[in-house]
């Protein structure tokens, strides 16, 4: 006769190997923030000579803007900047927070890939920490009280832009 305790370790394996398969197929790819729905944290950033810096009064300014990290070191970034490009084309604000890069390499990058920022500055990581950021790139919609109602985790593709972008952006042009 087989003891029950001698079956207690397949058991418990067997029920971790059904939660991991569910949270992993479950379709949810999103990562949360304890950001949304409160005030952006505070703007941290250093001089990228001769682009403006992005400031808290930018942040808290009328009308929905976004906040993006990036790094020229990102391939990510790369992929994602032409949606960043459309959006700013579109005269949505993009505030640029380059995060822990070289000075000459993020501008080598903006100068080859175009600028879609409206400000730009360095972050060695201080500012990242403060906004929750777990790797570039990010992305934040914040509306016109600098409220941040979404936070896209990884590079904005067309499909990001259509199904969560542009509905964050919507429901940030309403929160007036």
């Amino acid at each position: 006769m087989v003891k029950p305790l001698v079956l207690l370790p397949v058991v418990v394996f067997a029920g971790l190997l059904l939660a991991f398969n569910k949270g992993m197929w479950s379709g949810d790819d999103s990562l949360p923030s304890p950001l949304i729905g409160r005030i952006a944290p505070a703007v941290v950033v250093t001089e990228m000579v001769p682009l403006p810096v992005p400031s808290d009064a930018d942040i808290m300014a009328p009308g929905v803007k976004l906040v993006n990290f990036w790094a020229s070191w990102c391939a990510p970034c790369r992929a994602e900047h032409p949606m960043l490009t459309t959006l700013a084309d579109e005269g949505i604000p993009i505030y640029g927070i380059n995060f822990k890069d070289e000075p000459q390499n993020a501008e080598k990058f903006l100068n080859e890939m175009g600028d879609p920022y409206r400000k730009i500055g360095a972050d060695t990581g201080r500012m990242a920490v403060d906004w929750g950021v777990v790797a570039v790139p990010e992305t934040f919609v914040i509306d016109g009280k600098g409220v941040v109602l979404y936070r896209a985790w990884g590079p904005i593709t067309e499909d990001v832009l259509v199904r969560e972008i542009r509905p964050a952006l919507a429901k940030a042009a309403a929160a007036k």
